[in-house]
């Protein structure tokens, strides 16, 4: 639907700085509107027939919408890649997972690349959805991933999407405000759960946590690098270009493939105690 309506709304829309910021703004609130009623529509009447349907249905796309083992299953098809494949099949696993471009990437660069994306995903894709299902039910959690993957494939600064992104871009930094925070937290409680440094973790934590130009990705990255005692982002090629970016944590020991595992324990970890958080806080309302 992003795609179809990007093509739609460029056409109606002038060619310009103004014009293209409406164009992306008026694609925003018709993916959300889209995302949100549909379910709706589909939900008011399973419940209006019976409400054990309801609750089913309402079950089920929760179940879609919250990620957890599916950002496990697909990071972890860099880690078999890279030790059965090697630097090749480790670039060809880890271009499903991101958007940087990866056929030069180092076999330090594809570990990077999967340990960064659990990181950020364990917000963008398990607590920040289930912050809001809490809230709103599926309905919220899919208006959020509507914003959420608008973000990620029209949310560049490049070319093409400078100004007809911006709107994307701008709402997925207000609803992972909260959520990014969150996230950072419950995996430093996670760190110390797991026996990782949990202390590091809270030293790069507070260090590192503004270091990126999204203001929410740095604040999980941050942790995750300072409890597995690493070095991840850096300087990275998108679309062509190089897009210079600052360090986040520091090379205590070098990156490993075990790392990405090493990321999963704290994924499934942080994604429970989110669980159990949210769980409680909606209970006491």
């Amino acid at each position: 639907m992003i795609t179809a309506l990007e093509k739609i709304i460029r056409s109606c829309f002038p060619k310009t700085k103004t014009g293209e910021r409406i164009g992306g703004a008026f694609l925003a609130v018709l993916v959300v509107a889209v995302s949100i009623s549909v379910p709706g529509v589909i939900l008011f009447f399973a419940y209006r027939y019976v409400w054990q349907l309801g609750l089913a249905v309402e079950t089920f796309m929760c179940y879609q919408i919250f990620a957890v083992k599916a950002l496990k299953d697909e990071s972890g098809k860099v880690y078999t890649a890279l030790t059965e494949q090697g630097v090749e099949g480790g670039r060809r696993a880890v271009s499903m997972i991101v958007g940087r471009d990866t056929e030069a990437l180092s076999e330090e660069g594809v570990m990077k690349a999967a340990v960064e994306t659990v990181a950020e995903n364990t917000s963008d894709g398990v607590v920040a959805p289930l912050f809001y299902m809490i809230i709103g039910g599926a309905l919220l959690g899919f208006g959020y991933k509507a914003v959420n993957t608008m973000d990620s494939m029209i949310g560049y600064r490049n070319e093409r999407y400078q100004y007809f992104g911006t709107a994307a871009a701008r709402l997925d930094d207000v609803l992972n405000f909260i959520p990014a925070r969150l996230s950072a937290w419950l995996m430093l409680a996670a760190s110390f759960l797991t026996g990782m440094d949990v202390r590091n973790a809270f030293r790069v934590y507070k260090r590192d946590r503004k270091k990126h130009k999204s203001p929410n990705a740095a604040q999980t990255e941050s942790v995750m690098a300072g409890a597995l005692c690493i070095e991840l982002a850096g300087n990275a090629w998108y679309f062509g270009k190089l897009c210079k970016k600052p360090a986040i944590g520091e090379p205590i020991r070098k990156i490993e493939a075990e790392d990405i595992r090493r990321s999963h324990r704290l994924l499934y970890v942080t994604a429970v105690l989110a669980l159990i958080l949210f769980a409680g806080i909606r209970g006491m309302i």
